[in-house]
């Protein structure tokens, strides 16, 4: 049995699906004021390349979610998982996913994208989940995550949490920015933008 992990937007998806859920779901209000708010740190990370991506998303979730109440964002997220993000699933991802699951392999969805709808797809799918959680209290969002976004080495250090790599016969790895190069180092099967990455460099783990 093998280990298939897999990024989630622009890798199971053509698009980032944490943008299109939040303009979707946010008071227009907030999204108007917190849009002003976040247009320096937008023009760093789209137009100059100098802000990293979790650096925004971590903004665009203070700024976003702070004090809102969390049962109506936690039932929008199935609605989203259920009706908006079939649309946005790359139909080869989807094949891809099944065909290892029909070999019998663990699947696991690796994703900076929040848990509010992630989690609901996951199990619809049957795969399993690491991801970005949402901190809250007293029914309501705190706007910083519960331990931290999920990218990069973090992605890495938190497969390696929970899955033990020699427990399988080979790792395969999908992803499609720098947030994954983590990720891809631990894979022997590694594929970038769909396209496979050849190496001789030995997985970590």
């Amino acid at each position: 049995m093998d280990l298939a992990l897999f990024d989630f937007d622009n890798t199971i998806t053509d698009r980032d699906s944490l943008s299109a859920f939040i303009k979707a779901h946010l008071p227009r209000r907030r999204l108007r004021w917190g849009g002003l708010l976040l247009v320096p740190l937008a023009l760093g990370y789209y137009r100059l390349k100098i802000v990293p991506a979790h650096v925004l998303r971590a903004a665009v979730m203070r700024i976003g979610l702070t004090g809102l109440a969390r049962q109506p964002l936690v039932e929008a997220g199935r609605r989203y998982a259920r009706d908006t993000l079939p649309g946005f699933v790359r139909p080869h991802a989807l094949e891809r996913i099944r065909w290892h699951q029909a070999r019998g392999d663990t699947v696991v969805v690796v994703s900076a994208s929040i848990d509010l709808y992630l989690r609901p797809w996951c199990r619809q799918q049957g795969v399993a989940l690491i991801c970005s959680q949402l901190g809250h209290r007293r029914g309501r969002f705190t706007g910083r995550y519960r331990g931290r976004d999920c990218c990069g080495e973090h992605k890495a250090r938190q497969i390696l949490k929970r899955y033990r790599l020699r427990d399988y016969a080979a790792v395969h790895a999908y992803g499609d920015s720098a947030e994954d190069h983590a990720m891809l180092a631990l894979a022997e099967h590694r594929s970038y933008r769909w396209q496979p990455v050849r190496d001789d460099v030995p997985r970590e783990g």
